[in-house]
Order: C-alpha cells, then structure tokens, then sequence
C-alpha cells in the first residue's frame, strides 16, 4: 500500500534549495577560474565591432553605431620575432631620383648592346642595388587636373616642352601634341571614314610609339581603349606625360622581347610616325603586331613612308628610299597574310585575317614566315620575339574566327569569354566566371561604404590592379570615369590576361619582385587583391611596398585584400612609410581571416632647399 504523498509546498522548497545550490557552484567555480587567468580585465575584448567607414584623405574616419574608431589586431597577431617588432625607417630618396625608374635606369642601360634598341628594354637592379628609400615628388609637385580637364591641360612644373602653350598657371596640348597637325579628333575621324569605329566591334587599341598618348586619348570619347607605349627617354619623358593626361600608357619598346600582352589582344594597332623600322630584321617587328592583334583587326600606319609622293622633300628623303621602304613593308604584310584594305592621303591601313586555312596553303608555297611550332603564344614576359608567325586557333570553315568571335562593346564586358567558354583557361568555368563578376560588384559596393571617395568624380582617374584575375575589380568599374591597369603577375598560377582583353580591358604582365615599367607617381589608387600572399617567401614586402610607393601620387589610396598575418606585417612597414592607414573586416563578417587594408601616402615633396641645389 502506497505511502502519503508529499504536500506541494515541500517539493516547491526542496527545487528551490536545489536550484540554490547549483547556481552557487557555478559562480563559485567561474570566479576561480577568472582569479587563475588574471582577474576580470583580460575579459574585455580588444575591439566590440569591425564595420568602419574610412574617408580615403584619412583626416576622420567616422564609425557607425557602436564601432570604435580603430580596429587592433595585435592582441592575437604579434611580430614573430623583437626584431621584427622595432620599427624600420625609411628616409627621402635623393632628388635625383625623382623621375627614377628603376628597370629601364639611364645609366644601366649603357652596359646592353644599342642593336634593335636592346638597350632600352627592361634591365632591373640586382637585389644589393635595391632602393630602401622613398622616391620624391619634386618640390611645388601638384597632382594633375581632373579628367576630363587633365586631356588637354597640365600644372606647371609638368609642362617643359617647347610645343606645349602657356595659359595662366597652366599649359594646353596644342591640337593634342606634335603627332597630329590638325589634331588628333580630326586625324581620327579621317580612319573612321575608312574604317568603323562607332560599331562597338573595336573595343581595344595598341599605339606602338605613342608619343603623349593623343591618339588614346581622344579614342577615349569613342569607347575605345589604348595601350600606349613608348621608350623611357632621356629628356620628354613622353610616357610620363600621357599618364599625367589621365590616359593609359606604359613605357616600352619594340626590341628583342615579346611585348607584355598576350596573343590576339587588339581589335586595332597603330604607328603614326613611330620611327619603328617594320620592313627590317626579317620584319620581326610587325610579326610581333600580328601575335597580339586579333583575328580580324586591323594595322593603321601613317607618317613616313606612306603618301611618299607628297612629303619626300619635307621628309628630307628620295622618293627611291621611300618608295623602297614602303614597298618592303608591303611584302611583310603580304607574308602574314594581311590584306591592304586602304590607303587615303596619309594613312594606309591593313587587316589581319579572321583565320589561317587560307594562309597556311600560301606558307606552304612560300615558306616565308613559318607558322612557329606549337608553343604558348600567350607567355610574354621576358620571351624573346620570334621571325615565325603565331599560329591562330584552329578553325573548320574559312568563315569561321580564329578562338572564337567576340560580342561587341558594351556587351563584350559581360559576356563570356571565348577563352574561357572554349574552355582554354585551365579551371575557369562560365558559371565561375559569372560568379565572380557578381562578386565584384559586391565588394565594390562593400570599398564605396568603408572609402566615402571611392565614388566621387574626378577624385581618382588611373587605377591599378596589381593580380587582377579576371579584371572583375575593373568591370565593376567601368561607369566610373576611370581606367584600369589590370596586371596579372608572371607568377600567377593560372594566365587570365587573355580573358581580360577579351573583355575589352586592358592589362600587361608584371612581376612585382621587380619595378614596373612606369614613371613614378603614376596612379592614384592601388588594388592589392593576395598580393603578398602571392608573393609570400619569393621577395621581400618591403620592396613590393616601395615600389608601390614610388608609382602612387601623393594623396593616393590603396586598398589592400590579403590574409590577416599578411596585413598586418604590410601595416607595420606602411606606418615606417608615413602612409596612414586602417584594417577593416571582410564584406561577408569578421569571421573571415581576410581583411581589408586601407591607406593613403600623405601629401609630400622634396625639401626646396634640396631641389635648389640640384638644379644648380
């Protein structure tokens, strides 16, 4: 028989006491625990929130709701070893070395041969000549106008040439430059009537001997981007000037090297008086224009020797030599299998075709060039030019484009790249390639809420993608008033620049363990996507670092994106190099190990005392 049954009260009082009871121990056991691990202050976290706006000129960086304004990483990313913890300095390079440009240096030059220009190629310093210094701005150093403005006009200190007009405190391109009597809008309109340049079907351009970049530059208004390159000379620095304009420009030559672009790159190549001798050496030269001209583009060549009849006394030449040399450029042509399709008044423009099942019946007969042997026609840094012709893609009918056919521009931008949609780049999908277009959009929209400048006309205008992948950053850029310098690095694992001009962008290989072919204080803003990751155990950060501060204008920005460790080792020298600069969480949260590095270099010049003595 069962016994009386507890009363209510008492069991309520009894899980009371029981409940008493534990609450107890667990405050008991978690105040000793804290007493153990240093008492109640290592319970504060270093920082509460990680969503901070950056104003890129880094006089306010204001943060939202509860953010505070810093963001410390150093309670749990510490330098590895004391010496790595003191700060390093980095003093002002020499005023001479204002305009330095390490790989293609005046005087280092002078120990390579002058034959086919070898000399003016890319020669580095070794790794004992590095600069550990910080290349100055001349003193009075302004930042150029804004685009459009800076088209057509320059500051003072820019404008030393005797062709350039003084206006007030600034000087205007007459006509825009040397190269162009009539100016280059007019010398433009004068191809667009024998060629269409409104269609969209000529996106990109290469201007080989490009002195200030005036044909680029008004191609601008016409949806067209140029690669304009010319050698570094010893006193117009023309390269440097077109820069300044706001138009895109590397310094280059053609030698004994590839050029740095990969194989069927541009709808349209371009020679106006651009000295470069095409009927010589087996015409290498122009066997070269073929490599990275697109099946289909066409070869504009104006200036000597062409129109020979009219300007043989002014160019101070026989009509026999002219007429020679034009007649040798015509054979070369022949031989690629390039079709003269005009010549009006001063310009003569030829058209590489869409494919090589008819040209390889005539090579047969001919010989002259061969087709080269199977090789990677992409692979352009520091590979020598061959006298073979690149072979084009395979094809299966005479109507069929070489690789593939492109959309024209705008849809270009979007659509999926032949390359890649033929499947030739190793690992890139079509799906993965419209992944990762959305995604730029993304993280652009994410830059434009921590960098409040990002998106103000005029505040930048040259931009540079130092491991651009599939110039995805650029094309989310692209109803900006910018342009981009998409770099794929040599060391990269997969070869996108293909795909990039496929796009209708622009771009050029680099490695970054050395300098870049440009004059100093180049962009306004730097994209460092892995980077260092990259780069990791191949050279050293400091010298990447350097190397971006000298080709940055004062005032200009750089965004980094790289692993928390790496960042944070890129912050400390960046501190040592006066930049200011703020770690920020990645778009998708905190929890990602990557994260965002922004900073700007500060506004500074040499001292005037320095630069007076120089000049003296």
């Amino acid at each position: 028989m069962a016994g009386p049954k507890p009363s209510k009260p008492s069991i309520i009082r009894t899980n009371v006491y029981s409940l008493t009871l534990i609450l107890f121990l667990c405050i008991f056991s978690y105040l000793f625990g804290l007493w153990q691990h240093g008492g109640p202050t290592s319970l504060l976290p270093a920082t509460t929130s990680t969503t901070t706006v950056v104003d890129i000129a880094c006089s306010t960086a204001t943060a939202t709701a509860t953010a505070p304004k810093t963001i410390d990483f150093t309670a749990h990313h510490v330098a590895a070893t004391s010496s790595e913890a003191v700060m390093k300095t980095y003093p002002l390079c020499n005023i001479s070395y204002s305009e330095y440009t390490p790989c293609q240096d005046g005087k280092r030059s002078l120990k390579f041969s002058r034959r086919r220009l070898i000399y003016r190629e890319r020669h580095c310093p070794a790794k004992s000549e590095l600069l550990k210094c910080r290349v100055p701005a001349p003193y009075g150093y302004r930042n150029p106008f804004a685009w459009p403005t800076s088209r057509d006009l320059l500051t003072v200190e820019k404008a030393v040439q005797n062709w350039i007009r003084y206006e007030g405190d600034r000087f205007r391109f007459p006509g825009g430059g040397t190269m162009f009597p009539n100016g280059a809008d007019a010398y433009i309109d004068d191809i667009g009537k024998l060629i269409n340049l409104n269609d969209g079907s000529i996106r990109t351009a290469i201007d080989t001997g490009c002195g200030v970049a005036s044909w680029g530059a008004y191609l601008l208004s016409r949806n067209i981007i140029t690669m304009s390159f010319a050698p570094r000379d010893t006193h117009e620095a023309q390269v440097q000037f077109a820069l300044e304009r706001g138009v895109p420009a590397l310094i280059g030559v053609l030698a004994a090297e590839r050029l740095p672009y990969p194989s069927r790159a541009f709808d349209m190549a371009h020679c106006s008086r651009c000295l470069i001798p095409w009927n010589q050496f087996g015409g290498i030269y122009l066997i070269e224009v073929d490599r990275v001209l697109r099946p289909g583009g066409y070869w504009i060549l104006s200036g000597p020797p062409i129109n020979w009849k009219k300007h043989a006394r002014g160019w101070q030449r026989t009509k026999e030599d002219l007429n020679k040399e034009q007649t040798a450029i015509e054979n070369v042509a022949k031989s690629l299998c390039w079709e003269k399709i005009k010549e009006k008044g001063d310009i003569a423009i030829w058209r590489k075709p869409i494919n090589h099942l008819n040209c390889k019946t005539n090579q047969k007969l001919s010989q002259n060039p061969p087709f080269c042997p199977v090789q990677d026609p992409d692979k352009a840094w520091y590979t020598q030019m061959g006298t073979c012709l690149t072979r084009l893609p395979e094809v299966s009918s005479n109507r069929e484009t070489a690789g593939g056919e492109l959309a024209k521009w705008p849809q270009r931008l979007n659509a999926v790249p032949p390359r890649i949609s033929k499947g030739t780049v190793k690992g890139i999908t079509p799906e993965i390639f419209q992944q990762n277009s959305e995604l730029w959009k993304k993280r652009l929209s994410y830059y434009k809420a921590m960098n409040n400048q990002l998106g103000q006309s005029g505040r930048y205008r040259n931009i540079l993608d130092m491991n651009a992948h599939l110039g995805g950053f650029a094309a989310a850029l692209i109803d900006f008033p910018v342009w981009v310098m998409n770099v794929v690095p040599a060391e990269a694992k997969i070869n996108t620049l293909g795909v990039i001009y496929e796009r209708g962008l622009i771009g050029t290989y680099t490695n970054w363990c050395e300098a870049m072919s440009t004059y100093p204080r180049t962009y306004d803003l730097i994209h460092a996507d892995s980077v260092f990751s990259l780069y990791k155990d191949r050279c050293e950060t400091e010298d990447i670092l350097l190397e971006m501060d000298r080709i940055l204008r004062p005032e200009g920005g750089v965004i980094f994106r790289d692993d928390v460790d790496e960042l944070v080792k890129v912050k400390r020298i960046i501190d040592a190099l006066k930049w200011q600069s703020q770690i920020v969480d990645h778009e998708d949260g905190p929890l990602e190990r990557e994260k965002l590095l922004f900073a700007v270099k500060l506004y500074w010049t040499a001292p005037a005392e320095e630069t007076a003595s120089e000049s003296s």
